[in-house]
């Protein structure tokens, strides 16, 4: 999308791109009888819990790739699974950093665990949100890497399981098969 040339419009513009497409895909999610946490971000310590932890390493400052933000350290219900706003609550923060932000203020980078090759926000939620309403493919970050006891790559099964129990419409056809023995259709 185009801006507009006036900051304080083109921020406005972009919050309420970013809580309508939310709210569509939240809709979608209900049309297609999927459960509503199947796009909650992830809670760090279910992961952890699951693959063991074992300690922290701290890496110190990197550039990472937006799209492997899946989660957070803390108990945030403001953002979905792609870092949309789920209410207008967050709105007077995220537009006062996407204002300084357009304006060319410096923005410190975000602060990150890392498990595997995924990473969940412990500071900076809105201005992950921020990067991905204006279509940024990376984020400076501040990155801690949790070491757990299971190997990182047990990550995708431990969120497959999480998947799977709460979200059973989202199985593929070819789990779906496996399990039952049928024939079943891709989803939506």
């Amino acid at each position: 999308m185009l801006d507009t040339g006036f900051p304080r419009a083109d921020v406005d513009n972009d919050f309420l791109r970013a809580r309508r497409r939310q709210f569509l895909a939240a809709l979608a999610h209900r049309l297609r009888g999927q459960d509503g946490d199947s796009d909650r971000l992830v809670p760090l310590d279910e992961v952890t819990d699951a693959l063991g932890c074992r300690g922290e390493r701290q890496l110190g400052l990197h550039t990472i790739p937006l799209d492997t933000i899946i989660g957070t350290a803390g108990s945030r219900h403001d953002f979905d699974r792609r870092f949309r706003p789920t209410n207008n609550r967050v709105r007077p923060r995220w537009e006062q950093l996407a204002l300084a932000q357009r304006r060319g203020v410096a923005i410190p980078p975000i602060e990150v665990y890392r498990v595997g090759d995924l990473h969940f926000v412990s500071d900076g939620h809105h201005r992950v949100s921020i990067a991905a309403a204006t279509g940024q493919q990376v984020i400076d970050a501040y990155v801690t890497e949790v070491l757990t006891a299971r190997p990182a790559n047990a990550q995708e099964e431990v969120l497959g399981l999480r998947h799977r129990r709460g979200h059973r419409g989202r199985t593929s056809p070819a789990q779906r098969d496996r399990r039952t023995g049928a024939t079943a259709l891709s989803p939506l």
